[in-house]
């Protein structure tokens, strides 16, 4: 059988096609499957980064009623899924009490692994967020969702009020005000004249919420 010249060509691009294509969809496989697969060759490192943070700020620093799952590779009675106690503190096995309030995921799972060395050769452990707690603020008033928002990154007056599905009809963006309890036990009435925010006139009225702040809209 004769092959015409320009059927070869075409024979041998697709070839070429296919040849280049197949490990481009490997390494999308692999990258995909690195914080989940069950691969027991796959290192710890490989499983833990992409997820020791989930997706709230790096920056996330840990407080009181935050849920924290603290994962000891290949050690399953160490590993626990608790609540940070109104003292800032969390209870481990082999290392009774831990300071996790004022800490980062990041530095809480530093600390307990370099703890853990004494017991363990070479211990891997994850710090995760599962739910910031700790970190809320509330917008009430003339909003389409009223109620208890949980952040774990920087929240603004306009971020807060797209959480809260916008403002209704009748509201008052020009009186609107952030109420904040201070150290002392008072509270601080923070104006924001959200129509000159949005019109970009007042950048400073964008206030960034802190930890249980009141969003008010009249």
């Amino acid at each position: 059988m004769r092959l015409h010249p320009h059927g070869l060509t075409l024979v041998i691009l697709l070839g070429t096609c296919v040849a280049f294509r197949t490990p481009l969809f490997g390494q999308v496989r692999v990258a995909a499957m690195d914080s989940t697969t069950s691969d027991p060759h796959a290192t710890p490192t490989s499983l833990a980064k992409p997820n020791s943070v989930l997706d709230i700020d790096a920056k996330y620093v840990i407080g009181p009623d935050d849920i924290l799952a603290i994962d000891v590779w290949h050690e399953q009675e160490l590993s626990r899924t608790l609540p940070v106690r109104l003292d800032g503190k969390i209870s481990l096995p082999l290392l009774g009490e831990v300071t996790a309030s004022g800490e980062t995921p990041l530095q809480l799972q530093d600390f307990i692994a370099e703890r853990l060395k004494e017991y363990l050769a070479h211990p891997h452990v994850t710090v995760i967020v599962q739910q910031p707690n700790s970190h809320s603020f509330n917008v009430v008033g003339e909003v389409q969702k009223p109620g208890a928002y949980v952040f774990g990154h920087r929240v603004s007056v306009v971020d807060a009020i797209a959480q809260a599905g916008g403002l209704r009809d009748f509201a008052k963006p020009k009186k609107m005000y952030v109420l904040r309890t201070m150290a002392d036990g008072s509270q601080q009435k923070l104006p924001v004249n959200y129509s000159d925010v949005i019109k970009g006139k007042s950048p400073s009225d964008n206030i960034v919420l802190e930890s249980h702040d009141t969003v008010v809209v009249p």
